[in-house]
C-alpha cells in the first residue's frame, strides 16, 4: 500500500511534467540555449575544475579548526546567555515600573508587546553589548583557565597570538550584528517605541514650532511663524531669495502644506500667496489662491525633540548632516555624534575582547569573582566616557569624531599594556 508522501511524490511531479507540457515553446527555447552555449558551459568547468585547489585555498572556513570551532561555540552561547539573561530582568523591571501607566491609559496588549518591548529589546541588548561582550570572555576564558585547558593548549604549542583568532572571528560576527542593528533595525523601533510611549506613557512629543527660520537653498531663507507637525501645516510662511546681498524675490503664504502622498520630497501647496519679484526699479507681483511649489524643506528640519538622531538609519543620518551643513545649520553636532558614535561602538568588541582575554588567560586562586568584578568596572566606565564625551562634544565644542572614538582610544591603550603581560 503506497503511503501519503509517495502520493504526494507522485502528485508533485505530475504537477511538474503538466507545467512543462503546457510550456513546449519555453522549454524549445530552453534546449535550444543549452545546446548552443554547451561548449561555453564545458570550458567553465574544466576552468573551475583546474582551479578548484585555490578556491579551496581561500576558503577562510578552511583556517578555522577544532579548537577555533569550540571556543567561537563558547564564545558566542555565553554572550547570548548573557544578554538573553540582562534583557529578561530588564523586561520583569519595567513591566513592574511601568504597570501603572500602561493600566491607567489602557494599552492593549498586543501594543504593549509587539510595539513597545519587541522594540525595547534591540535597544538595550545593543547598547549593553560591549559590556557583555567583556563578561562573557571573562566567565568562560577563566573557567577555561580553571580547568587547566589553557594551560593544555599553550603547552601543546598555541601561541597566545593564535590563540586570539577565535576570539577575533567571534568579535567580527557580533560587531557586524551590532553595526547593522544601531543603523539599520533600532531607528525604526525607536520610531515605534516612541510613538507607544506618547499614546499610553504621556511622554508628548514636539509636534510643533514657533518662528523657525532656516536656510533651504543657496541665498534663499525661508521663516514659518508656526508650523504643525501633526497636520504637516505651516502658517505665515515666507521666502526670500538673495543674489550676493540684493533681494530678488519675496514670497509669502498664509498656509503652507506638506504633501505627504507624492512620490519625491519637498512637494508643499501654498495657499492665499503672494509673490513680489523684484529687477531693478521694477516690481512684478504674483498672488493666488492655491499654488503648489517645490521647497528644499521637509518637516524633519522643522521639528526637532529629544532623541531625534536616534530615529534616523546611518544613510539617513548622514544625509540629514550634510544638507544641514550646507543650509549653515549650528544644530547638528548631535547628529555627527551619533553617527560616528555607532561605528566606533561597533569596534569597542575588539578592544574590550582583547582586555577581558587578557587579564583571564591565567589560572589564579582567587577564581573569576575577581576578574567579573573588574570586567563590569571597566564596561561602565567604558559606556560613562561615551556619553561624557557626546556632552563634551556637544556642549565644549569638542569634534564629534574625536568624542565618538575617545572611549576606544583610552581602552585600546589599556588593551595594549594587557596583552603586553598576558601569558605568553
Amino acid at each position: 500500500m503506497i503511503d501519503f508522501s509517495e502520493l504526494r511524490k507522485h502528485h508533485k511531479r505530475y504537477r511538474m511534467l503538466r507545467w512543462i507540457g503546457q510550456r513546449t515553446a519555453w522549454t524549445q527555447h530552453l534546449i535550444a540555449w543549452f545546446k548552443q552555449h554547451l561548449p561555453w558551459l564545458f570550458r567553465m568547468m574544466a576552468f573551475v575544475a583546474r582551479h578548484l585547489s585555490r578556491l579551496y585555498f581561500i576558503n577562510p572556513l578552511r583556517y578555522i579548526k577544532r579548537l577555533d570551532w569550540y571556543i567561537i561555540k563558547k564564545f558566542i552561547g555565553t554572550y547570548i546567555y548573557s544578554i538573553a539573561l540582562i534583557i529578561s530582568i530588564s523586561i520583569v523591571v519595567d513591566v513592574n515600573e511601568n504597570l501603572a501607566k500602561f493600566t491607567e491609559y489602557h494599552a492593549p496588549l498586543k501594543a504593549i508587546i509587539f510595539d513597545y518591548y519587541l522594540n525595547f529589546i534591540p535597544y538595550f541588548a545593543n547598547l549593553f553589548s560591549p559590556l557583555f561582550v567583556f563578561i562573557a570572555v571573562i566567565f568562560f576564558t577563566s573557567k577555561l583557565a580553571g580547568n587547566s585547558e589553557i594551560i593544555s593548549m599553550l603547552a601543546a604549542g598555541v601561541s597566545f597570538k593564535r590563540l586570539m583568532r577565535p576570539y577575533m572571528l567571534s568579535c567580527i560576527l557580533i560587531s557586524a550584528v551590532s553595526f547593522y542593528l544601531s543603523g539599520y533595525v533600532i531607528p525604526h523601533s525607536n520610531i515605534i517605541k516612541q510613538n507607544f510611549e506618547s499614546l499610553y506613557k504621556n511622554k508628548k512629543l514636539n509636534t510643533a514650532a514657533d518662528n523657525v527660520m532656516l536656510q533651504v537653498g543657496r541665498g534663499t531663507v525661508a521663516y514659518i511663524q508656526h508650523y504643525d507637525n501633526n497636520a504637516k501645516r505651516g502658517y505665515g510662511f515666507s521666502l526670500d531669495k538673495f543674489y550676493g546681498k540684493k533681494l530678488i524675490s519675496h514670497l509669502t503664504a498664509m498656509e503652507i502644506q506638506y504633501d505627504t502622498i507624492s512620490d519625491a520630497k519637498y512637494h508643499w501647496t501654498l495657499q492665499n500667496y503672494k509673490i513680489r519679484k523684484f529687477n531693478g526699479y521694477r516690481e512684478v507681483i504674483e498672488s493666488g489662491a492655491k499654488k503648489d511649489s517645490l521647497i528644499l524643506m521637509e518637516p524633519t528640519d522643522l521639528i526637532y525633540s529629544k532623541g531625534q538622531q536616534e530615529t534616523f538609519t546611518s544613510p539617513q543620518l548622514s544625509d540629514y548632516i550634510s544638507k544641514q551643513i550646507n543650509r549653515g545649520s549650528s544644530n547638528v553636532v548631535q547628529y555627527q555624534v551619533e553617527y560616528h558614535k555607532r561605528i566606533a561602538a561597533s569596534f569597542a568588541s575588539f578592544i574590550l575582547t582583547i582586555i577581558g582575554l587578557s587579564l583571564s588567560a591565567k589560572k589564579r586562586k582567587g577564581g573569576m569573582g575577581l576578574y567579573l568584578g573588574i570586567g563590569l568596572a571597566l564596561s561602565f566606565i567604558y559606556i560613562m566616557l561615551q556619553t561624557v564625551s557626546s556632552t563634551f562634544a556637544i556642549n565644549a565644542n569638542l569634534p564629534p569624531i574625536i568624542a565618538a572614538w575617545i572611549p576606544n582610544i583610552i581602552f585600546a591603550v589599556v588593551a595594549y599594556f594587557c596583552y603586553r603581560h598576558a601569558p605568553k
